[in-house]
């Protein structure tokens, strides 16, 4: 029997078994119980290293020595009153999965004796070997060391699996120069770097604004489907997405899936992964059907952005384990199905002050309008500038198959800020060359206090074709992918709002320093960035011609594939950004580039060979078996003495057949010579775009033609591979 009906009998059959979640009690009860929070810190540390925890978390202090053993033994002391056997530090490198070497707190004395600990200096510091992972040529082989060091700022936590318990502690990694070599360190200077700038702008409004902080909500879209359906897709196992796959007559044309009564089955695996992820802190608050079938979302409450990177890389781990309970897959592809929509991760936005004010929620007096309207105009300012920057941090041969299509944004980074906002600042642009008088109040004439405080969270229409969308409080990068560590484009986005919030706070103080009042120097540049940063505003059908015509002319770039759009990491302009407000240094900025030009050539590598293999071991058999049973037929009716008539149609299929099986080959016999040449070819990106444009675009949709066309025309008995209708719609 084929293994896609063996898979199909066993999914009919999993209708006796399937796992359905037990009762769980509820998630006020268990949140965060698996996490060391400064409640549990409180109890299992003395006041000494429960102050010195608190003040490090908070950056007002880094922990000594001292300390940080007075926390290690509390640590294990808690995690063992939990059945913990082991620790590790859990961090994320540039792989785009997380790494652990797990350590037993087991341990002998020079005696012999057996014993449990765990010290200041294993809290801290591990050395795993850097070489090993993605490095951009930072590390040689054979310089293997590298450090991971603890992040206080990310509460240790106890991971559950296979009936056994590890404390993850979460930490940053690094090479033994010191270079970052992973997500979390450029995300915690990019957070500092931030929350300096912002500071320093608030306070013009507010000097008891202390510490500003962005905050972060994502919205994880990704499909599920039957494991066993799964296990028999070679491209599933090993690209994530189907490289073939003919479309079912049924699709989402009908519509009828998107907040549709989610599938029993689905249903038993979210309330399971959803207790998971309280017991571990993630503060999940939406579960519901998305647009193409077996697609849906999940999504949390807001968190401070370092927080909540690790809450989503950490959730999409427990997706994955709880899924096989269930006997199902979880894709996190971008488009892991052609002809459908792909799956996103939008970032939502803001910055939250200690003094308890949402800097993107507009206020309800011309003061705090203009503050929002501060940090609202210097963000467009921001992605006007450094719309590049922004491209390159959501850059992937995964999201390259989404960007422009069933409703992801198009690669061309827009800003959407709806009808309200955009009246206002054509009223604030209207005004170049009047000037602001103290009876102005410097914005009351713009009538702002009329129009803003009624700006409710769904004031503004949705885009779904906006990379970067105002929202009512926070905007949302709807242009991150569904596989991505939100790191990244967080990493960019703080970046380059900071430094336009650096320039504006100096424009502004110039402006005052020779003597114009405060409210007035703000607003005479929040005007001109107004007026500098108006291409960037779109508010109208990303996807069509008309415009990437417009876009052409306003200068904005449209980088759409990645090996073009990562060439904006390999710029001055961009190692000046980073390295100027301490988050990459130039040396950090060309090795991310390497390590992304890497990863993805050797994606397209990686599809392309399973193209091959699929085709010429399964598919093209196939329909040479099929070919033959056709035309053994053919030969048989011609020998009863029928008339051509007969078995015309017949004859009509073996063409057909044949047409698509030689073409097929001979496209597959090009790209295999294609991917020859660009394996010699010695620079990283010069090969990365050879992959992309002479294996990739020239070969990879017309072998999946001929392919999907044949998957149409075999007998359905004899194509091995599952097809789109099952794996989409069988539950």
């Amino acid at each position: 029997m084929l293994i896609r009906f063996k898979a199909l009998d066993s999914l009919v059959e999993n209708e006796s078994y399937r796992h359905i979640a037990p009762e769980f009690p509820p998630i006020t009860e268990i949140f965060g119980e698996n996490v060391f929070t400064l409640d549990k810190a409180r109890k299992y540390l003395h006041d000494e290293a429960y102050k010195g925890l608190v003040q490090s978390i908070r950056g007002s202090r880094k922990l000594d020595r001292t300390i940080s053993g007075q926390v290690a033994v509390g640590l294990r002391a808690w995690a063992q009153s939990k059945g913990v056997t082991h620790y590790t530090h859990w961090f994320q490198p540039l792989t785009g999965t997380t790494a652990e070497k797990h350590d037993s707190f087991f341990t002998l004395k020079s005696d012999g004796t057996a014993i449990e600990e765990f010290d200041g200096g294993a809290l801290i510091q591990q050395e795993p070997d850097a070489s090993s992972f993605p490095n951009g040529g930072i590390r040689a082989t054979f310089e293997a060391r590298g450090y991971t060091a603890w992040d206080p700022t990310s509460p240790a936590f106890i991971y559950e699996a296979a009936n056994g318990r590890t404390l993850c502690i979460p930490t940053i990694f690094v090479s033994y120069t010191g270079e970052s070599l992973d997500y979390k360190a450029p995300l915690l200077k990019a957070i500092d770097a931030i929350n300096k700038a912002a500071v320093d702008v608030a306070n013009l409004f507010d000097k008891n604004i202390t510490r500003i902080a962005p905050t972060l909500g994502w919205e994880q879209e990704y499909f599920v489907i039957d494991e066993g359906l799964a296990n028999a897709r070679p491209d599933l196992i090993q690209c994530g997405r189907t490289v073939f796959g003919a479309s079912p007559a049924k699709g989402q044309q009908l519509e009828d899936h998107y907040f549709g009564s989610i599938p029993q089955r689905v249903y038993a695996f979210m309330r399971e992964f959803e207790y998971e992820s309280y017991k571990l802190g993630i503060p999940l608050r939406t579960r519901h059907n998305e647009v193409a079938p077996a697609q849906f979302e999940a999504a949390p409450i807001f968190e401070e952005v370092n927080i909540a990177v690790d809450h989503n890389i950490l959730l999409m781990d427990v997706m994955n384990r709880v899924a096989r309970r269930h006997k199902l897959k979880v894709l996190l592809h971008e488009k892991p199905f052609a002809g459908i929509n792909g799956s996103g991760k939008h970032n939502n936005w803001s910055l939250a002050t200690d003094t308890g004010i949402n800097l993107l929620s507009p206020g309800k007096t011309p003061k705090t309008n203009l503050l929002f309207l501060t940090f609202f105009i210097n963000t467009i300012k921001a992605v006007h500038d450094y719309a590049d920057i922004l491209r390159a941090s959501i850059a992937s041969a995964g999201n390259d198959h989404r960007l422009g299509a069933n409703e992801a944004p198009p690669a061309i980074i827009s800003v959407f800020v709806g009808q309200h906002l955009r009246e206002v600042l054509n009223d604030i642009e209207q005004r170049v060359g009047e000037d602001f008088d103290e009876q102005d109040e410097a914005i009351l004439k713009l009538d702002l206090h009329r129009s803003i405080p009624e700006l409710l969270l769904d004031n503004t229409d949705r885009n779904r074709t906006s990379p970067f969308a105002f929202t009512g409080n926070k905007f949302e990068f709807r242009a991150v992918g569904s596989s991505a560590n939100c790191a990244n484009a967080m990493v960019s986005l703080n970046t380059i709002v900071a430094e336009t919030l650096k320039r504006f706070k100096s424009e502004v103080d110039t402006l005052i320093e020779e003597g114009t009042k405060k409210e007035i120097a703000v607003m005479q540049v929040l005007q001109k960035y107004v007026v500098e940063s108006k291409d960037v505003i779109f508010e109208g059908d990303g996807y069509s011609q008309e415009w990437e015509q417009e876009a052409e002319r306003r200068g904005l770039p449209n980088l759409k594939t990645t090996p073009l759009a990562l060439d904006a990491l390999s710029t001055e302009k961009a190692v000046k950004l980073f390295s100027e407000n301490g988050v990459y240094t130039q040396r950090e900025v060309h090795a991310r580039h390497e390590i992304e030009l890497e990863n993805f050539l050797k994606k397209v590598q990686i599809e392309g060979r399973v193209m091959g293999d699929l085709a010429l071991n399964h598919v093209i058999p196939e329909a040479i078996r099929y070919q033959q049973i056709v035309a053994d037929n053919v030969c048989k009716l011609k020998a009863v003495g029928l008339p051509e008539t007969a078995y015309a149609s017949q004859v009509e299929l073996l063409g057909r057949l044949s047409v698509h099986i030689e073409t097929a080959y001979q496209k597959i016999h090009e790209m295999v010579e294609a991917r020859k040449v660009a394996n010699n070819i010695e620079d990283v990106r010069e090969r990365a775009i050879m992959y992309d444009r002479e294996v990739k675009a020239r070969y990879f949709d017309e072998i999946r033609y001929h392919v999907d066309k044949l998957e149409q025309l075999v007998d359905d008995e004899i194509w091995s591979l599952p097809k789109y209708r099952e794996m989409l719609l069988l539950r």
